[in-house]
């Protein structure tokens, strides 16, 4: 992208009256499954942009900036509230054809090159072929990507999709270029020839919009700013109006001697005492817009993120100096155990396992049902020999089979 010279400061002359978009009290309340509200994004948000104007939003994460430019673009329904964009509603099919967008993420085809990205989006737009070729040349070449014209999409750098996803977001011609963290990703050189850029639209009588957390580039180019927290307009106007010392004058001078300088300070030091300094009175706008959300957080709440807040208490641990039990735990088993430190656990015996109630059973001799009748009595079998010594030693040999054989 080539680099263009710096342009004048001043360029109200570039900014006509007429509105190109305008909003009045703009409220967008997103809501859960039963229709009950969940977040407040934007509340009752009224400001206008001029033709020819550079227009900053500015906002913590989550401050509504990008809610408001989804409701810009017909993307979001507001729940209260009126847009216009060029006279017309912002879903209106002849107000998208006169606008680029360039979103915070760049969602392109990762199988195309940059020539066939070009074409497809100004196919879109409904462009003749010739026109699409002519403006994807020039498009390319403007974003410094004539040696990248053979590689697809998924092979850039996020710094070079970015390049193209600026192309693609101008190669309608539009007359309003809504610009999402455009910088982001790119390095300084080209983010110095996207401002330079941003500054030649205007010239051109484009009106752009543009939203980032880079306020150094903000400061560079625009022409008005507002500034969100908690989805409302906390600061709205001018860089010079809003980063003017109000209890300060400047004097512009040209060079002057020496001797000129010393007897004009000495004629206001006579007046203002020893507050008269040299220099330029104006403050920084980091510095500016961090006030603002210090103030807007001190009197309010915001759906958003907020900064400031304590480390959580299981990730703080124990503190510096100690060490939590958790610690110790992952610590003792991550730590590598030498060989000669491991223990030798010997391995059990295993013993037989006895059936007492079985083994008293069979050591229990049986008990004779009936006494003996009487020897020699008429008609009664002389009495064999008693069978209890044997029954004891079978009893026996079966004992000692369960316990392996010793008696």
């Amino acid at each position: 992208m080539a680099s263009l010279p710096n342009p004048p400061s001043g360029r109200s002359d570039a900014v006509s009256a007429e509105n190109i978009v305008r909003v009045a009290g703009l409220t967008k309340v997103f809501k859960d499954f039963w229709g009950r509200p969940k977040a407040r994004a934007v509340s009752d948000v009224s400001f206008d942009i001029k033709r020819g104007e550079i227009f900053g939003l500015l906002g913590p994460n989550g401050s509504g900036k990008s809610t408001t430019i989804k409701m810009l673009l017909g993307l979001l329904y507001p729940t209260h509230g009126h847009i216009e964009v060029f006279g017309q509603s912002p879903r209106d099919v002849r107000t998208k054809e006169r606008i680029g967008y360039l979103p915070e993420e760049s969602y392109l085809y990762k199988y195309l090159n940059p020539g066939e990205t070009l074409d497809f989006f100004g196919n879109l737009f409904q462009l003749d072929s010739a026109d699409r070729r002519l403006r994807a040349e020039q498009l390319i070449e403007m974003v410094g990507l004539n040696q990248a014209r053979t590689r697809t999409v998924g092979e850039f750098s996020k710094g070079m999709q970015r390049r193209i996803g600026l192309a693609q977001a101008l190669i309608n011609d539009p007359d309003l270029i809504i610009l999402d963290e455009p910088t982001a990703g790119l390095d300084p050189l080209g983010c110095r020839e996207v401002k330079d850029l941003i500054l030649a639209l205007a010239r051109r009588g484009k009106t752009v919009i543009l939203s980032s957390h880079l306020l150094a580039d903000v400061e560079d180019v625009c022409d008005r700013v507002v500034i969100y927290y908690g989805g409302r307009i906390q600061a709205m106007g001018t860089l010079q109006e809003l980063l003017a010392a109000p209890d300060s004058v400047q004097i512009t001078t040209p060079v002057l001697s020496r001797e000129v300088t010393e007897r004009v300070l000495g004629i206001l030091r006579a007046e203002g005492g020893d507050r008269v300094r040299l220099g330029t009175p104006t403050q920084n706008l980091e510095t500016y817009f961090l006030g603002v959300v210090e103030r807007a957080r001190a009197g309010g709440q915001t759906s958003g993120a907020t900064s400031g807040n304590r480390v959580a208490q299981f990730i703080r641990g124990a503190g510096a100096g100690g060490q939590t039990q958790s610690d110790k735990v992952l610590d003792r088993l991550t730590r590598p155990t030498p060989l000669e430190d491991v223990p030798v656990v010997a391995a059990p015996s295993i013993e037989p396992k006895i059936d007492l109630a079985r083994l008293s059973t069979l050591a229990r001799s049986e008990p004779a049902a009936t006494p003996p009748p009487a020897s020699g009595a008429p008609g009664v079998p002389a009495p064999e020999a008693s069978t209890t010594g044997t029954d004891l030693k079978t009893a026996n040999e079966k004992l000692s089979g369960l316990l392996g054989g010793k008696k």
